[in-house]
């Protein structure tokens, strides 16, 4: 698969995907994210999340995690909210809870980072990526997930 195809995310492992967004021009990812198929595109990553979970590194982290992609074709934001609770993650599209941390970007440099193909250190350094809340957690966020490299 060389085209960046909603439609066959569901049928492509993680390594496959990180070589996808990888090989995909930033506005070609931009153009796809911001049309019909985004919010499948954020459904089939945010579904993998507790699959890609690693609890060994998680600790007695408990946390409740906010991810913002800004960018959807209405002007709007979508939130996912991520619970790491007893060594167990699970995913909830919208916010309940109140956030221990919040991170906000737009949807290339969250597929980037998803994917393995940034820093999201250096993303924030740089501004492209918005953390509020406990700074620790989102400096240890890419451990606690087993992130493929593309």
């Amino acid at each position: 698969m060389t085209d960046f195809d909603p439609a066959n995310f569901a049928n492509v492992g993680p390594k496959e995907f990180a070589q996808l967004v990888k090989s995909t021009p930033d506005d070609k990812i931009a153009e796809v994210m911001s049309g019909d198929s985004r919010g499948k595109i954020l459904s089939e990553v945010f579904g993998r999340m507790p699959s890609l979970f690693r609890p060994e590194k998680a600790g007695a982290t408990n946390a409740v995690i906010h991810w913002n992609i800004t960018g959807r074709p209405d002007g709007g934001t979508d939130t996912y909210e991520v619970v790491i609770d007893n060594g167990t993650c699970t995913v909830n599209e919208g916010a309940t809870r109140d956030p221990k941390l919040s991170l906000t970007m737009g949807p290339v440099e969250f597929l980037k980072i998803v994917s393995g193909g940034a820093n999201p250190v250096m993303m924030f350094m740089t501004g492209k990526l918005k953390a509020k809340g406990d700074l620790g957690l989102a400096a240890n966020i890419a451990n606690l997930f087993n992130i493929p490299k593309a």
